[in-house]
C-alpha cells in the first residue's frame, strides 16, 4: 500500500541495494530456495513486514498529529486493521506480478515465481487479510477508516498494478494509494478528511517520486527485462527523468510545512522540514547533473531517513504544542 512498492519500484526499502546498473534475467535462476528458510520466509518475502511497518507508522503519525482527544483503543485497532489490509495488498500484488517476477533476476525468487508456493494459496492469504482487515476497521474503529483503507488497497491492486505493464505513469498512479495510510490515521481520529489529512497526503505523494525513480533508474535493464515501463527504460540519457525528480523534490519543500500552517505543529517541525526538504532537492539536482549511480544511490539513501525524520519531528513538535 505504500506506493509503488518493491514488487512495483521496491520500497522505503530496498530488499538490497544494486551492484550495477544493469542486471541480466534470471532465466536460469534456481527454482527452489534452501528449505531451512521454509514457509515462514516466504510468508514474510509475501506480506513485506518492511513495508507493512511503515504504513503502519504512517497511519499512526496521522493519528497523533490529527487527534483532538487520544484514545490508546482507536489507535491501536487503527493500526492493527492497516497492518492487515497492507499485508493483503502485498501478497495480491505478487499474485498478479508472478509471471514478471520471474524475468526478473531481483524477483525471481520469490515463493510465487520460484514455485515454492501455489499461487491460489495466496490468493487465499492475500483475500483474507484483506476482508479481515476491512471489516477490523468497519467494527472497532469508524467506516470512514474502512472504506479509504478499501480504496487504497483497490487503487493499489485493481488499479495501479495493471498499469505498470503499459505505462511509466504507473509510478505517479501508484504513489496515490502510497500515500492515503497517513489519511485513515486521520480519519480514525476525526472521521473526517480534514485539511491535515490532505496535507499529509501531499507530503507522502510528493516524497515518493524521487525515491521511486530513483530505484527504477538504478534497476531499469532489469524492469526492461520484466516488460515494465518505467520511466527510465524508455529515458536512456536520463532527462526526464532526472526532471522530475527535481521537480517533484522542490515541490515537496512548500507542502511539507502545511502542517505548520495549519497549526498542528511549530517552529522546531517548520525548520526540520525546510531543511530536509532542501536537502532532499540538493541531491536529485545533483544527480540531474551527473545521471550517475552513485548520485541515484544517495538521493535513494537521502528518501530513506528523510521520511521518518520528519514524521519523527512531526509527532514530537504536536506532543510539544
Amino acid at each position: 500500500m505504500l506506493g509503488p512498492s518493491r514488487n512495483h519500484l521496491e520500497p522505503p526499502l530496498v530488499d538490497a541495494a544494486p551492484t550495477k546498473n544493469s542486471i541480466a534475467p534470471a532465466r536460469n535462476a534456481p527454482r527452489r530456495r534452501k528449505s531451512r528458510e521454509g514457509l515462514g520466509a516466504d510468508l514474510s518475502a509475501l506480506t513485506k513486514p518492511r513495508i507493512t511497518m511503515m504504513v503502519v507508522l504512517t497511519t499512526a503519525v496521522g493519528y497523533v498529529v490529527a487527534s483532538p482527544d487520544f484514545d490508546w483503543r482507536i489507535f491501536l485497532h487503527t493500526l492493527a486493521g492497516t497492518a492487515a489490509l497492507a499485508s493483503g495488498s502485498s501478497v495480491y500484488n505478487q499474485w498478479v506480478e508472478r509471471r514478471n517476477d520471474a524475468r526478473m533476476q531481483r524477483t525471481a525468487q520469490r515463493p510465487l515465481p520460484a514455485g515454492r508456493m501455489h499461487p491460489a494459496v495466496a490468493f487465499l492469504l492475500a483475500s483474507t487479510l484483506s476482508v479481515v482487515g476491512f471489516v477490523w476497521l468497519w467494527l472497532w474503529v469508524n467506516a470512514l477508516t474502512a472504506w479509504v483503507g478499501a480504496a487504497t488497497l483497490a487503487l493499489y491492486v485493481i488499479v495501479y498494478t495493471p498499469m505498470k505493464r503499459w505505462t511509466s505513469l504507473n509510478t505517479v498512479v501508484g504513489a496515490v494509494p502510497g500515500a492515503m495510510p497517513p489519511m485513515m490515521g486521520c480519519t480514525a481520529a476525526t472521521e473526517t478528511l480534514s485539511p491535515i489529512a490532505w496535507a499529509l497526503f501531499g507530503i507522502l505523494f510528493l516524497w515518493q517520486m524521487p525515491h521511486f525513480l530513483a530505484i527504477a533508474w538504478l534497476y531499469r535493464t532489469d524492469y526492461e527485462a520484466g516488460g515494465l515501463p518505467m520511466l527510465p527504460v524508455g529515458d536512456p540519457d536520463g532527462r526526464r527523468t532526472s526532471l522530475q525528480m527535481a521537480l517533484y523534490s522542490i515541490a515537496l519543500a512548500p507542502v511539507s510545512i502545511l502542517p505548520t500552517v495549519l497549526g498542528f505543529t511549530g517552529l522546531l517541525y517548520l525548520i526540520g522540514a525546510l531543511l530536509a526538504g532542501a536537502g532532499y532537492s540538493f541531491l536529485a539536482l545533483r544527480f540531474g547533473r551527473s545521471l550517475d549511480a552513485r548520485d541515484a544511490r544517495k538521493l535513494l539513501l537521502a528518501s530513506v531517513a528523510y521520511l521518518p525524520a520528519v514524521l519523527i519531528l512531526m509527532v514530537v513538535d504536536r506532543a510539544a504544542l
